[in-house]
């Protein structure tokens, strides 16, 4: 299996860029950090610091400034948004913790907001990460079903436990140190038009074969709990109109839950509040995480069809935090400013201008062999040329670092994705300026043709 995730933190251009650090008292720090956490790849050790992050900006000790469009997917409202920290504050002077056992105004609200959005009538459990939120609708998966498959994707991302590494498609969490991972965990290719791993040149000439090979998988095991799927994958990758419908429609008929894993995609980034909702299709759970916390505090959630609540006799998500007032304020706080500034309707308008717009910037350069996305979450996919659509992992490094000294921080995803995800409350001037910095640098990874 191939690193999808993201940049590997020990490529030649990331040290070149961590030696630029001539900060005496930044460079100090990457040391000390370098010393005092354990090293693993995507994480640590750092090649940069930061000392202050408010809205759209991060800051390094030395004073440079980057728009942040990476962001891990947490800052949908920017950072510090006023709203947040001032009911944070207000919270932690009110009521800071609330021990198991006991409940709180403030979380049951949450879990009532939250199953508002929902499709149906819902019921919610709070975890304090992404990647326990998943393994909690699995849980619910089992015991609703009485079976312990699952069907999920490879390249997919559902986070670094056990049950979440076992059910996404990354070898950096599938490693031998992960496994043996949980029995049962079947994967097929994901949705990936411009990569399609059943070799056809487009959508309209393949009858969803990805789609079918999920229903074929679903027939053929016929006792799968769960199929869990990323409604539009983060690399990003939009599926083709009628996938989902058509993995929906085969779980149905075998009797298997569908788990929509809208971590990075939901509470508006890609123009709907929820990402499957592109594509009209109805999941039996829905997890978040992220962006709920408002870029400040960790909290994700699992919003589950309200007569999957069989599994009262087990501990499905016995969390510390499992109620926390605080991290349920913060995240009541970021409801607010999302219905209340219109980001979602903010993110599919100026998602759809950015896309339009490098579509046409960069539509005759050799080395942008797909632009897609969307709302505020886009990707330009970096080749050696538009005919062989090899991936060139070298060409889109040197352009992240050469954003980056233009002060625009991103991800590199699958090796070669250069992936924009800015804050759906940024500044449209901002985001100009930021697209105008990816496209100088895109073409000026590519050298001129001789005559």
């Amino acid at each position: 299996m191939r690193h999808t995730e993201g940049e590997a933190n020990t490529s030649a251009a990331r040290a070149e860029w961590a030696a630029r650090e001539t900060d005496p008292g930044a460079r100090a720090l990457l040391d000390r950090d370098a010393a005092a956490f354990l090293h693993q790849s995507l994480s640590s050790p750092c090649a940069a610091t930061i000392a202050r992050a408010e809205g759209i900006w991060i800051e390094d000790m030395a004073g440079r400034r980057f728009m942040d469009f990476h962001g891990n997917s947490v800052h949908h409202i920017g950072y510090g948004h006023p709203r947040v920290i001032s009911a944070i504050k207000d919270q932690l002077d009110a009521l800071p913790f609330s021990p198991r056992r006991f409940t709180n105004e403030v979380s049951v609200a949450l879990a009532e907001r939250l199953a508002g959005y929902a499709p149906w009538p819902a019921k919610v459990l709070f975890t304090t990460g992404g990647s326990d939120a998943v393994e909690v609708a699995l849980k619910i998966a089992r015991a609703a079903t009485g079976r312990f498959k699952t069907l999920s994707f490879w390249d997919a991302f559902h986070g670094a436990g056990f049950g979440a590494a076992s059910v996404g498609g990354e070898a950096t969490f599938r490693s031998h140190i992960a496994g043996p991972l949980l029995p049962g965990a079947e994967h097929i290719a994901p949705f990936n038009c411009y990569r399609c791993a059943y070799g056809h040149p487009g959508p309209e000439a393949c009858g969803l074969a990805c789609a079918r090979m999920a229903g074929y998988v679903l027939g053929r095991e016929g006792d799968v709990a769960a199929v869990v799927g990323e409604p539009m994958r983060a690399v990003p990758v939009v599926p083709p109109p009628g996938y989902w419908r058509s993995v929906a429609e085969a779980a149905r008929g075998t009797g298997t839950l569908l788990i929509a894993d809208e971590i990075p995609t939901g509470l508006g980034k890609t123009g709907a509040f929820f990402a499957h909702g592109h594509d009209n299709v109805t999941p039996d759970i829905i997890v978040l995480g992220k962006a709920l916390g408002g870029g400040t505090l960790p909290i994700a959630a699992v919003l589950a069809r309200a007569n999957l609540d069989v599994a009262g006799k087990f501990a499905i998500g016995h969390y510390t935090h499992e109620k926390n007032p605080v991290t349920a304020r913060a995240a009541l706080a970021t409801l607010d400013v999302i219905e209340d500034e219109g980001l979602v309707e903010r993110a599919a308008r100026l998602g759809d201008s950015a896309i339009a717009r490098l579509r046409e910037s960069l539509g005759a350069c050799r080395a942008a062999g797909d632009i897609r996305g969307r709302g505020l979450m886009f990707g330009i996919e970096i080749v050696t040329d538009r005919d062989s659509r090899a991936p060139d992992p070298d060409r889109a490094e040197r352009i992240l670092y050469d954003c980056l000294a233009q002060g625009l921080s991103f991800k590199i995803s699958a090796g070669n994705v250069l992936t924009l995800s800015p804050p759906l409350t940024i500044a449209e001037a901002d985001l100009e300026r930021a697209l105008s910095i990816v496209e100088t640098a895109v073409l000026r990874a590519v050298p001129t043709r001789s005559p």
